[in-house]
């Protein structure tokens, strides 16, 4: 109720409303949901476990269709999968559509991949393997032909509500003075009029998706609903889509406003009530100071989303290696705090959208880096144009005013393997060792497992043409290559040890030490079975962990043990050695 009335003028009737869906969702729900909720009850942690991994997919490029998917299964238990995230898989306008993120329909599953009884099926098959099924939930904008549009179209007053529509230009002007584009090269402004509609109608991301108004209550009960109800198809984790953008306030970027988490907060009291199961993940790639709170602080700790993206881990991982240094990272990552213990972050290396380089100007200060010119060097670096890159990827949305460019790639490309450097799987395996060190659910990209490269015929499919991130988006190769570079079995190597380790149990700390080395990052996670110290060695040169890291660790250099190497490490000037792109996880 706190969070309604932080939004809402009338909190209480919107409780009322919700709280009637909730049963209703609670009374329709199977027995066999019902144990499983009574299970994740018993076991709130399930998904913070050192066992615990995810896969992240597009459903047609994996397997084809939803039942396409259920025959692979096999590949995600072999690879020790627990979470399995389906690309956008609900009925979407026609092309373009931004990839499926344009949704006409939330209750209906896309023609071409089957329908919400395939879902419900692949959900068991998924949930009889161990595989949690995680779908997305896009919250800020619906498709132009969305049926609460059409309706707004034709005068619905009440539908004309679920949208923000203005009159004339005045007030979409005030907001645009501080408002910043989403995609300047291909859907600049943030505004489009409709003839139809006889206004002017938001529209963050592009013309044909139409931002919701979160201030109207109608709204976040229709999304409380349409969630219960794949729910109770056997979905397990809703990636909300977009949530930074929900709330609009003039003056401001309009987003991160604290009405989205005050949302949030509602939206999943209302999933425990009716499916306690069920988790949230916030899909909010925004700056390091912002990512916090979607986890929950402060009013919201433990009441928001229990998974977030690391984004920030993701660019620092890729700033490191371009650069061969672990400093700026180190004083980026130290100035995050600790999420709450119930949550995790998703930890990932690849997904299917671009890289921003959303390195902070204060962060890149404090470790005596411009960070202009850091971004500018990454996105040189990346797309292969600076002097000795052994990166293949493409620019993606360069923005001459603010000189952002972003950039589109796979994992196994922009780690060099496509141009055949020498380097690149031991820089690929020391990249997955740092985010599976780190803490949190580590997520693969479909492929990267195989080391798929780019997809050269990406601008083949005219709805493709004009959005290179399909460039990193390949079909999955069934039978899956036999050679794949040893980067197969090292991942596989690297999980099993993983599995073993209690310390990264994503309730553990994350500790991030000052480099002693500049080219070792060095990450403790400290449990009742003592600390881990995981050291990586970001750069093409051998590198150093000194004694005195163990020693302020209370690690006696004798009884020390490498779970990667499987030996005893040797101790040479006062140190440990570690090899160009070498990665050790040490415990007593």
């Amino acid at each position: 109720m706190a969070a309604l009335k932080r939004v809402y003028d009338d909190p209480e009737a919107v409780a009322d409303r919700l709280l009637g869906i909730a049963r209703a969702a609670y009374d329709a729900r199977p027995d066999v949901l019902r144990e499983l909720d009574e299970r994740r009850l018993a076991e709130p942690d399930w998904f913070q476990r050192s066992d615990a991994l995810g896969y992240a997919a597009y459903a047609d490029r994996f397997g084809g269709t939803l039942k396409g998917v259920g025959q692979h299964v096999d590949h995600l238990s072999a690879l020790g999968v627990t979470y399995l995230h389906l690309m956008p898989l609900l009925t979407p306008r026609s092309s373009p559509n931004d990839g499926g993120y344009a949704v006409a329909d939330y209750t209906t599953v896309r023609d071409d991949l089957g329908d919400t009884d395939d879902l419900r099926e692949l959900a068991t098959t998924l949930r009889d393997a161990g595989i949690s099924l995680c779908i997305d939930l896009v919250l800020n904008h619906t498709a132009r032909e969305h049926a609460w549009a059409a309706a707004a179209r034709n005068g619905d007053a009440e539908k004309r509500g679920y949208y923000l529509v203005f009159p004339d230009r005045h007030e979409p002007d005030r907001y645009e003075q501080s408002l910043p584009e989403v995609f300047p090269d291909f859907a600049p402004g943030n505004f489009t009029w409709d003839p139809e509609l006889d206004g002017w109608v938001w529209t963050t991301f592009n013309d044909y998706q139409w931002d919701l108004n979160w201030a109207n209550p109608s709204v976040l009960c229709e999304f409380a609903e349409i969630l219960l109800g794949h729910a109770n198809l056997g979905v397990e984790v809703f990636r909300l889509d977009a949530i930074a953008f929900l709330w609009k306030r003039l003056g401001t970027n309009c987003q991160n406003q604290p009405e989205v988490h005050d949302l949030t907060q509602a939206l999943r009291t209302v999933a425990r009530i009716a499916a306690p199961a069920v988790l949230f993940k916030a899909e909010a790639i925004v700056g390091p100071a912002d990512l916090p709170a979607y986890l929950g602080t402060g009013l919201h700790t433990g009441k928001v989303s229990d998974l977030a993206y690391h984004n920030s881990l993701m660019v620092h991982v890729w700033s490191m290696l371009a650069s061969g240094e672990s400093r700026l990272a180190s004083v980026a990552l130290q100035n995050l705090p600790q999420p709450p213990a119930t949550t995790s972050w998703i930890t990932y290396l690849r997904c299917h959208d671009d890289i921003g380089w959303a390195i902070d100007d204060t962060d890149a200060w404090r470790a005596g880096v411009d960070g202009f010119a850091h971004r500018r060097f990454l996105s040189d670096w990346y797309a292969g144009a600076f002097p000795g890159s052994w990166a293949r990827g493409l620019v993606f949305q360069e923005n001459p005013a603010t000189g952002d460019r972003r950039i589109s790639g796979s994992l196994a490309s922009l780690a060099g393997l496509e141009c055949e450097d020498p380097g690149a799987v031991d820089r690929i395996l020391l990249a997955h060792a740092i985010v599976l060190s780190f803490g949190g659910l580590p997520v693969l990209w479909m492929g990267d497992e195989l080391g798929l490269l780019n997809d050269k015929g990406w601008a083949d499919e005219p709805a493709h043409a004009t959005d290179n991130r399909w460039v990193h988006r390949p079909r999955m190769p069934w039978p899956v290559p036999t050679e794949t570079h040893g980067i197969r079995d090292g991942l596989a190597h690297l999980l099993d040890v993983r599995r073993g380790l209690p310390h990264l149990h994503a309730a553990h700390a994350t500790e991030i030490w000052d480099p002693r080395d500049p080219a070792v990052l060095l990450v403790v996670r400290r449990s009742s079975h003592g600390p881990l110290l995981a050291a990586a060695n970001v750069s093409d040169r051998p590198a150093r962990v000194p004694s005195d890291v163990f020693h302020w660790l209370g690690l006696a250099a004798g009884d020390l043990h490498d779970h990667l190497s499987g030996e005893r490490p040797r101790f040479d000037r006062d140190g440990i050695a570690l090899a160009p792109y070498a990665a050790a996880w040490l415990t007593a």
